[in-house]
């Protein structure tokens, strides 16, 4: 008798614990960031940390959209829809790139690639000098 008493007192103690549980994981995702979307404009964002991830993620669609249009098998309009959407892409990396300077944080103009050298002349990444 004493062991079917403890068996339904313990399941609600854990039914109310799980409750708890939930309740303080909902409110603690009440009050987080929501970085899934970008803000439309990046001068919107005040926080530096938050800037790289929304820039991380543009580069990840950069290289999805560069390996897809590099595909030999593409019909022409897709083509230039992938070309207008990377292109795109590079001008938005660059309005948060140019945030992320303003706020204090990496200066990713300086360590990007050049491609012209002083004298110039064009350099195609991947090559070496033909001099």
């Amino acid at each position: 008798e004493a062991q079917r008493r403890a068996g339904p007192m313990a399941r609600n103690e854990e039914k109310a614990q799980a409750m708890l549980n939930r309740f303080v994981v909902a409110k603690r995702d009440a009050n987080r960031v929501d970085m899934t979307k970008r803000p439309y404009l990046a001068s919107e964002c005040e926080d530096v940390s938050h800037c790289e991830v929304y820039r991380g993620q543009i580069l990840k669609e950069l290289s999805k959209k560069v390996s897809l249009i590099q595909n030999e098998g593409l019909d022409e309009h897709r083509v230039r829809d992938l070309n207008d959407a990377i292109n795109k892409l590079i001008r938005e990396k660059g309005h948060w790139e140019r945030q992320i300077k303003k706020l204090g944080g990496a200066d990713h103009f300086r360590t990007a690639p050049r491609l012209f050298e002083d004298d110039a002349e064009e350099v195609v990444p991947g090559r070496g000098s033909t001099r």
